[in-house]
């Protein structure tokens, strides 16, 4: 452990200077500009009359992120390069299997739009380096291709209803994306072949959508398709709930070739029914509740399974605007698994990064989990959150599944225990500009029972600290 955060140590210079370097270059770039001409000289101002100020002039953003300026107004660029070095300390609970490695990305998007439509493409190459752990493939590495590639179909009025729709290569994300996400956190980050059509109207928004999942391949073009089709609908309303909005949904989810508990690998026919709630309640409280409902089939076998989210945040009285957060998830796990039925939740296509703790060594499985939090700004727009989490297996012959739902660990017989372990995490942002905002955050967790008899038990951490920088654009 010692060696990873020497390591570390090293690496945030490393990861610090070229950002300082972008920061005082973008003031020297500032600085170049041509003052403004001085104001013409006003006649003597009226005592009686009341002056009014003049407005400050408006900054203006440095000169690698004003090309828009002198594109055509139906032309837009913008560009973004993310660099994160993370250390793993006991990787796989193992003592002394630790790694520092670096996660760069680099983005590029186009978008023109005309009256009825609008294109946009967005080209992405991200390398992972000096990594020495485990993969170093997908999802650490996608070499230069084509992330999006859509067009818009600007909504049309059909009575009092609004219609429009987006078609091609794209990111698709829904409530807090629990289930459908973009997953931006990992270097490849998720996209779909897909389309899509929104309808609003007063009472509620529908979006309409069929989907099949890209995957990353090393040397060729990525592409969609291998059997998975993924469609399905989602509803948000705000007139439901007082002060809330419900949103309802449907997933429909088809896979070949999948590992069956009876028989055969088989195809995956899912359909996952649930609702999302969100609201404000007296007394500064705000809620945040979702469940979910699995059933279908994997050939011979029957899939039923379920999964809750349960949250509550005070908003706490100060300055800093501080606040308060209680949370439960649980998802249902595989009481038997060679019975025929799959009761572990699939949680589909989430962005899983620290919705069940930083480190992503839970995902939303077979567990129990419950976390509380608080957060706070003490400097202005330099927030920073602390959180602690609690886990348990659901079912104890069932595995411990990670964030990205590939199972971490199991005991086919069955765990003498369900505890899993505890963990601490913080973390905090700061914008040191407008276009560079600098992140870092530290987590830790300590092995309970489950792991220390499925693993060699060791305590695992994770600190990263991550830069992300947008030029071109204005923002």
């Amino acid at each position: 452990m010692r060696r990873l955060f020497a390591n570390l140590a090293r690496c945030v210079p490393a990861l610090v200077c070229p950002c300082v370097v972008l920061v005082v270059l973008s003031a020297v770039l500032s600085a170049q500009e041509p003052a403004p001409p001085p104001a013409p000289q006003s006649p003597p101002a009226d005592q009686s009359q009341t002056p009014v100020p003049h407005a400050a002039p408006k900054h203006r953003p440095p000169f690698p992120n004003r090309l828009n300026e002198v594109m055509p107004p139906w032309l837009r660029v913008r560009g973004e390069f993310r660099e994160r070095a993370e250390g793993v300390v006991n990787s796989g609970f193992v003592d002394g299997r630790d790694d520092l490695y670096y996660l760069s990305r680099f983005r590029f998007n186009a978008a023109a739009t005309g009256k009825a439509m609008a294109a946009t493409v967005q080209l992405q190459d991200a390398r992972v380096g000096n990594k020495s752990v485990g993969p170093t493939g997908t999802p650490f590495t996608a070499s230069f291709d084509l992330r999006q590639g859509f067009v818009d179909l600007h909504a049309r009025a059909v009575g009092k209803t609004q219609i429009g729709g987006r078609f091609g290569r794209q990111e698709i994300a829904f409530g807090d994306q629990r289930l459908v996400g973009h997953a931006n956190w990992i270097n490849s980050g998720r996209t779909f072949d897909a389309a899509r059509v929104t309808v609003k109207s007063r009472p509620a928004q529908i979006d309409l959508f069929a989907a099949s999942v890209v995957r990353i391949l090393d040397g060729e073009f990525d592409k969609s398709g291998n059997g998975n089709r993924f469609a399905g609908a989602y509803v948000s309303s705000g007139r439901i709930l007082p002060q809330g909005t419900a949103e309802p949904y449907l997933f429909w989810r088809r896979d070949l070739n999948l590992r069956a508990e009876t028989g055969p690998p088989d195809s995956l026919q899912q359909v996952t029914t649930g609702v999302r709630l969100v609201g404000t309640l007296p007394a500064r409280l705000d809620y945040n509740v979702e469940m979910a409902v699995q059933r279908g089939s994997l050939g011979l076998d029957s899939v039923r399974a379920w999964a809750g989210h349960w949250q509550i945040r005070e908003t706490l009285e100060g300055s800093r605007t501080p606040h308060a957060t209680a949370e439960y998830n649980y998802a249902s796990g595989d009481a038997d698994p060679v019975d025929g039925i799959r009761g572990t939740f699939d949680q589909l296509y989430p962005t899983a990064h620290d919705k069940y703790g930083l480190a992503d060594q839970v995902g939303w499985r077979n567990i129990h989990h419950v976390r509380l939090g608080f957060d706070i700004t003490p400097i202005k727009a330099t927030p920073i959150s602390v959180n602690y989490h609690s886990y348990w297996l659901a079912e104890k012959r069932d595995a411990l599944y990670a964030a990205s739902g590939a199972a971490l660990a199991r005991i086919p017989a069955g765990a003498a225990s369900r505890r899993v372990g505890q963990e601490i995490d913080v973390q905090v942002a700061r914008p040191l500009t407008p276009y560079l905002v600098i992140t870092a955050g530290y987590s830790h967790l300590v092995a309970g029972p489950f792991l220390k008899q499925a693993t060699p038990g060791e305590s695992y951490s994770g600190p990263f600290v991550m830069a992300t920088y947008v030029f071109l654009a204005d923002k």
